[in-house]
């Protein structure tokens, strides 16, 4: 209990590396993180994240869980170390499907954060509850697609596509991603499989399937990784110069007829060559 009460207070970033990447400090600036005994609120303009997290404090360095409750995150847990001196902490984390770090550093390909922060203040932070956890909701009937529909022959167009690209925009689920995170993104494609991440967290995984007889052109991603695994988003695809810009609503959702009405749950992205 006194381990936790010495990380106790309002937190502010000062340094943020993720995947061995500088974030600029004016992304870090309006965000906190506030903490009270074993339970934890991170506000930044993206997203509130609420959540409990346990200490090893006999392990050398200490490590700590961090188990996500309410927020973008909820359900999920990241490992990694933290070294408290005085009102400066250190963290070093493993986002989401990597695992703990052994050392406080975070390298290109690595899928860790480090975080250095400062104490604002030591008073215990009020309405830190920890989260709610969120209703389960009824179990989705999404249709399954046979991956070998998937196999064709790479047209032209797909080899345009393969590659590695950056993002210009980002919206998801009908908020913009900051500016300042873009350059944390990419996506890379081989063959007729595409990988999107951000901050070295995996967000599109799938087999790309194109019909460039459609006006606008018709894109299908088949999911590989998850709970969905199998499923199929049916998005549309045009090219604005030597960008792509892409539509793609969530699994199951009816393909758009244009990119003037985006759907309530998918995402919108333009990418450009790296």
């Amino acid at each position: 209990m006194q381990q936790l009460r010495a990380l106790e207070g309002e937190w502010h970033l000062e340094h943020l590396q993720v995947d061995g990447h500088d974030m600029p400090g004016s992304a870090l600036s309006a965000s906190r993180i506030l903490i009270d005994g074993d339970r934890f609120r991170t506000e930044s303009p993206e997203a509130i994240y609420e959540g409990i997290f346990t200490i090893d404090v006999e392990s050398t360095p200490a490590q700590i869980d961090i188990a996500f409750v309410e927020g973008p995150e909820a359900g999920t847990t990241c490992y990694g170390l933290y070294e408290l001196d005085g009102e400066r902490l250190s963290l070093c984390l493993g986002l989401a499907g990597a695992q703990r770090p052994q050392a406080f550093a975070s390298k290109p390909g690595s899928g860790h954060a480090l975080e250095r922060l400062r104490r604002a203040s030591s008073r215990r932070p009020e309405q830190v509850t920890g989260g709610t956890p969120p209703t389960p909701e009824p179990e989705e009937v999404i249709a399954r697609e046979d991956p070998a529909a998937f196999e064709r022959p790479l047209s032209a167009m797909m080899r345009r596509l393969e590659g590695e690209w950056l993002p210009v925009e980002l919206v998801s689920d009908g908020k913009p991603l900051p500016a300042e995170w873009l350059a944390f993104g990419s996506r890379t494609t081989k063959g007729n499989e595409v990988t999107v991440t951000f901050g070295g967290q995996k967000m599109v995984h799938a087999k790309m399937r194109l019909d460039e007889t459609a006006s606008p052109i018709a894109v299908d991603y088949l999911q590989l990784d998850g709970k969905k695994a199998g499923a199929v988003s049916r998005g549309i695809l045009e090219w604005i110069g030597e960008d792509v810009r892409i539509l793609m609503p969530a699994a199951g959702e009816p393909r758009p007829a244009t990119f003037d009405t985006p759907p309530r749950k998918g995402t919108l992205s333009r990418w450009r060559r790296k």
